[in-house]
């Protein structure tokens, strides 16, 4: 496994690097627009800005990277992020973080969609499913370091956001100098999301519903954390946790997927999902370590939903149509993930921090209610499943490079939904 990676090393190099500075970014941006006074609607704007950028980004980027390769679309799209960490710097103003942060969406998309399609091209065929987990585990492990970087300076100063510009232009460099040849990107049409519905109510609405509280997690967690009294140290740790116990709990609740009727695992995880988004709101009080624990369960659960959801699809769609419908869950995914912070950032506004524990209850206990519902009135049956892996909302190419295959197959046949 080590010798297969080998080659891959300065993709993934180049992704943790880029990650540990826009992660930074995402959760400074939260606590220094509370020190300029910024309020919970705007800040749950800025959240759904990012996602529009995403959304809007699935269709740009592409065409970019095909034009110009990708290895000079690369540095182009970090170096949009990069001047877009230092533009929030130099302009503290709502009018001028709101515009840069739609930007900055749509070249992390790029960015994305860059490191999977080339990682996809590279591995092999029987080690595409253990490349991906590597590169999960870089995703959310780089993530969840860059919360720690808040220790390295003072968020009302300067030397948070130039760390974060030094760390996305660093990622520059070692997919720069690779030797690995450049693919072609590929062009998947997403289904009409109708159809998609039709074909897989339930992983619909799981992606939906899991973009509605993710997106208002990653917009605003960092804002309810500040606005709680953790204090710098205090967002630190419960991003950490979170993001954590999200990568964590994705292996034991995918292999119980694998083996029960997936359709009521998300059942059963949603209405985790929802208890333990409560807890966080009565740990708060009691200091960092009790937000931080409950944090880490509600990640847990939270996290799972999304490539729950994934799996589902694939379990009611033809081979042919799986790449297709997963690029239109993705898109499912984003329009929740758009719409989700700035719901809640109003809430927040009004109810105050309580509100962000609540959205995310009410969306994952919704969830739960609809998928037993479903669940009861329209049975069905598939002989095997596709076997669960562990992913976070990035590009299409993600989907493509996990490689689907079936579960173990002395998995009984499940009743589906």
């Amino acid at each position: 496994m080590f010798i297969q990676l080998m080659p891959l090393a300065a993709l993934l190099g180049g992704t943790a690097l880029l990650l540990l500075g826009s992660g930074l970014l995402t959760t400074l941006l939260a606590v220094r627009g509370g020190i300029e006074g910024f309020s919970e609607p705007f800040m749950g704007l800025m959240g759904s800005l990012f996602f529009a950028g995403f959304l809007i980004g699935t269709h740009f980027a592409p065409r970019l990277i095909r034009r110009v390769g990708h290895v000079r679309a690369f540095a182009f799209f970090t170096s949009a992020v990069a001047c877009s960490v230092l533009l929030h710097d130099l302009a503290v103003s709502p009018w001028i973080w709101a515009p840069v942060r739609l930007a900055t969406g749509i070249a992390m998309v790029g960015l994305y969609a860059i490191v999977e399609s080339w990682l996809n091209s590279q591995a092999a065929a029987q080690s595409r499913a253990r490349v991906f987990a590597v590169y999960m585990a870089v995703n959310l492990g780089s993530l969840a370091l860059a919360q720690q970087l808040l220790h390295a300076g003072d968020a009302a100063g300067h030397i948070l956001f130039v760390l974060a510009a030094l760390l996305i232009c660093a990622a520059v460099m070692p997919v720069a100098a690779t030797r690995l040849s450049q693919p072609v990107l590929d062009s998947v049409a997403p289904p009409a999301l109708r159809t998609l519905y039709r074909k897989a109510p339930i992983a619909f609405d799981a992606a939906f519903a899991s973009g509605l509280a993710m997106g208002a997690f990653w917009g605003l967690g960092a804002v309810w954390a500040d606005r709680s009294g953790l204090g710098t140290a205090g967002v630190a740790a419960f991003m950490s946790a979170t993001i954590v116990g999200g990568a964590l709990f994705q292996w034991p609740l995918g292999r119980w997927s694998d083996r029960h009727d997936r359709g009521r695992v998300i059942t059963v995880v949603a209405f985790l999902a929802a208890a333990s988004a409560l807890l966080p709101m009565f740990a708060a009080p009691y200091g960092v370590d009790a937000a931080a624990a409950a944090g880490f369960l509600y990640g847990g659960f939270a996290f799972a939903l999304y490539p729950l959801a994934m799996a589902r699809m694939v379990d009611r769609l033809e081979p042919h149509e799986v790449l297709a419908g997963g690029s239109g869950l993705l898109r499912v995914h984003g329009i929740g993930a758009a719409i989700g912070p700035l719901v809640a950032g109003v809430a927040m506004n009004i109810l105050g921090p309580m509100a962000l524990p609540l959205w995310c209850a009410l969306t994952q206990g919704l969830l739960a209610v609809l998928t037993s519902s479903l669940l009861r009135g329209l049975p069905g049956v598939i002989a095997l499943q596709t076997r669960f892996m562990p992913m976070v909302r990035t590009h299409t190419t993600a989907f493509e490079l996990a490689g689907r295959a079936p579960a173990d197959p002395d998995t009984p046949t499940k009743e589906t939904t």
